[in-house]
This record gives C-alpha cells, structure tokens and sequence, in this order.
C-alpha cells in the first residue's frame, strides 16, 4: 500500500465526522481539476483537497474525498492544482529599475515601508507563497518578514540572508546591505550578527576575491548555527573556493565570461551533487534582452505596475526606455548562446538544479519572473513535472521546510495555487495564476 492510500484510509474511516472529532473541520474544499502535488508522481485528475484552518487535511480524487456539508468550495475545474511556488533568489528592494545607484537614491529609505510590500504583493499574486530574498538591508527586510508572518501584509513566506557577506562592497551607497569582511575575526563575528538577527541563510559572493580563512570563517560559522550557505558562481575561482569551503547552494550560470565549466569544477560538482544545490537563474539574460529588442511593448504592460505610486513606475519605465544602451547589454549576444550548455554541464552532473530568478534586477519584475523561469527550465531540457518540483519540492527540503511547505500532502500548510490549464503540457500556463491560497485564505 502506498502511503497516499494509507492517509486516504485513515481519511475515509474517519469520515467527516472524525475529521470533527480530530479538531479538523474543513473549512475549505477545492473540488475538479488536476492535482499535481509535487511529488512528482501520476497527477490526480478530478481532485479533492480539504483545508481546515491553515493546513490540508486531505487529498484525493473526488471518489474518494467526502466533502463535509456546508463546506465552502473553490471549484477547480478546468485547473491544474499545485503547490504554491518558491522562488529561491528574489531582491524585494529593488523593482526591476534600470539603475541601481539612482534607485536607491530615490528609494532606499523607503523599503519598509513602501518598496518590499510592493514587491511581496506582487510575487503572492504570481502564485509565489514562499521565497528566499538574498541580499536586503538587514533591518528592513527582517521588518518586512515578521509583518508578513503576522498578516500584517500580503506576501510570500520569507526566508532571507540579510546583507551579502564579500571582500568589500562596491559603492559607499552600498554599504548597508553589501557587509565586506576584514580577516577571520571579522567574517566570524558578521555572520554571527547576522544569525543572532534571525536570517536563515547566509549570502556569500566574490569569495574569490577573500581570503581562504575568511572564507572558511564565514561556512564554519553558518554552518555551526544551523544556516545555509549559498553563493554567487560567477568565475570558476569563486565556485572553486565555494566548493572547497562547503558551500551549499550557488547561484547564477549566465553572468560568467567562460564558455562552459572546466572539468575539475565539474568533477567536483559530480562528487558532491546529491548534497548540493544549484540556482541558475537562466532567465534574467533572455528577459532582459528579449525586452529591449524582441518584445519592448512588455515595459508597458500594466502588471509589474501594480501597487506602485504612478511616479515610480513612471521611473521604472523610463529608466528602461533605451535598454540596449545599458552599460552591460552589449555582452548579451555573446553570453546567451553560451546557457544552454552550461546548463546542460551542470544537470549531468547531477546537482539539485531549483528556480530562483532575480526578480528586481533590471526588467526582472516580480510579477511575472518566476514562470518566465520555469519555462526556460522546460526549454532548456528539464521535463515540465521535474521543472514544477524545482519550483517546489526541491526547495523546501532546502529550506527544511518540506514538513511545512512544497508539497500538497495532510498536516502541510495550505500554500495551494490554481493554473488555467496544464503546465505538463505547456509551462507557458504557468503565467495563468487564476487562484492563491496562502496559509488556507484565499488571496485572489
């Protein structure tokens, strides 16, 4: 007997009324459509899911799931049934402006209060329930998450680093949210404050250009406390000293100037893969060119304006007016034929590839970055279920969260999102979110 089938039995003997007895009144019900639960098992087709409160307390075909009378229900019908998305590389203080210095003139005192909400809305409109934003000042986004937490604003569950931990940030504006480190003592000490201040991970880039003891420093420390440590893999150096270190999950494939990894990064790669996870983030170099040339008309659209005083999308907007002219656009051409086989590299090594997007860098808006993410995942080879459990399952076990989120499974959070059609099919269904459920509430 499966394990589905043994919680379906218990379920069914209880029947409604011992739902009651186990303090487990639905208060839910989500009826029709097609469940794909993150496992990454056959699809249930013509599904039942019952919330009670905050938490699913079944799943199952409609045969097999008795809806309680008088329980409210979401008809699913013609919908694919998931598990709410986890986007693992977000920024909340930046909104896809063009210029990173002028952004934070204008707004970096205002990303408590005005800026993350902004950012967090539209991510749990996007059918984001939960993501990780790596590189925030501390305070703010620490603010952010507990008021979320509380219901106090709308947004994803966060899991968040605080400050990048490098060699030394690189603008004075930068400082707050870019901490450098000077010696052993000092990484120590700043990776501890940022623990002792409630992150969950630690965020580490240019630890190519640190010292090995710094270095050392900074993933002993983390690890010690029980945190993460996830890290930019830019230059085959930074993921040399990353992999030597212990580092747990690195991030990005594109930005690098090298046509493919070498083979003792690769090597190691394939040493270490069943512990080790990966976040590419293809997506951001296709968007970004893509906007500025193939389909400009996207600056237009109303979506990633949503919840913003009209004089800061008319900012945004026109800061991304003449994108080709971008100080960085011009290296496009030659980097993006260069993804898929680094991506390919890095799949046949096995590591645990999982979606992450950079949603507010340049033109990256929060509103519609992660299914663009997914669908290049889909283009590039991996297979739509395999693309949708990167979106979910893989990182929660990341998060070490699964008991709690990732999966549609009793005693999990009712973190639910409804997709007209079917992204199995077509990933392209993805930008379709016609229903959010956080926590059991429906959120749109």
């Amino acid at each position: 007997m499966t394990r589905r089938s043994l919680l379906l039995g218990i379920l069914l003997a209880l029947g409604p009324t011992g739902l009651r007895a186990q303090g487990a009144r639905p208060t839910m019900a989500i009826v029709g459509g097609r469940i794909v639960d993150g496992y990454g098992g056959v699809p249930i087709d013509n599904g039942v899911i019952l919330v009670s409160g905050d938490r699913i307390v079944a799943v199952g075909r409609e045969k097999e799931v008795a809806v309680p009378a008088g329980t409210p229900v979401v008809d699913a019908n013609g919908m694919t049934v998931m598990p709410g998305l986890i986007d693992m590389h977000v920024h909340l203080h930046i909104l896809g402006h063009g210029d990173y210095k002028r952004w934070d003139d204008l707004y970096g005192k205002r990303d408590a209060d005005l800026v993350m909400p902004i950012a967090a809305r539209q991510l749990l409109m996007a059918g984001v329930t939960s993501a990780r934003d790596l590189g925030s000042r501390l305070d703010d986004i620490l603010s952010v998450k507990r008021r979320i937490a509380e219901g106090a604003i709308p947004g994803p569950r966060l899991f968040v680093s605080g400050p990048f931990i490098q060699h030394a940030p690189y603008e004075e504006y930068e400082r707050d949210f870019r901490w450098g480190v000077n010696g052993a003592d000092d990484a120590r000490q700043k990776v501890q404050r940022l623990v002792d201040a409630g992150v969950d991970v630690i965020k580490l880039i240019d630890q190519d250009q640190m010292t090995d003891a710094e270095v050392a420093a900074v993933v002993e420390t983390a690890h010690r406390n029980g945190k993460s440590v996830v890290a930019h893999a830019h230059r085959m150096d930074e993921i040399r000293a990353g992999l030597k270190h212990g580092v747990d999950d690195f991030e990005h494939t594109g930005l690098g100037t090298a046509p493919g990894y070498a083979e003792d990064v690769l090597q190691k790669l394939r040493e270490r893969n069943s512990a080790l996870f990966w976040t590419p983030t293809v997506s951001p170099l296709f968007t970004l060119y893509e906007s500025g040339t193939v389909f400009p008309e996207r600056l237009d659209d109303p979506a990633w304006q949503e919840g913003m005083p009209a004089e800061m999308a008319s900012e945004i907007r026109t800061s991304l007016a003449h994108i080709p002219q971008l100080p960085y656009y011009a290296l496009f051409p030659s980097r993006i034929p260069l993804l898929p086989k680094k991506f390919r590299e890095l799949r046949e090594t096995g590591v645990r590839l999982i979606i992450g997007t950079d949603a507010g860098i340049p033109a990256m808006f929060h509103s519609d970055a992660t299914w663009r993410e997914m669908v290049k995942f889909v283009e590039m080879g991996v297979s739509p279920m395999e693309t949708i459990q990167a979106a979910t399952l893989w990182p929660a076990r990341f998060l070490r969260a699964e008991d709690r989120i990732g999966v549609l499974a009793p005693g999990r959070f009712a973190d639910i999102i409804l997709v007209r059609g079917d992204p199995l099919v077509d990933m392209t269904a993805m930008r379709d979110v016609r229903v959010v459920i956080k926590g059991g509430k429906r959120i749109r």
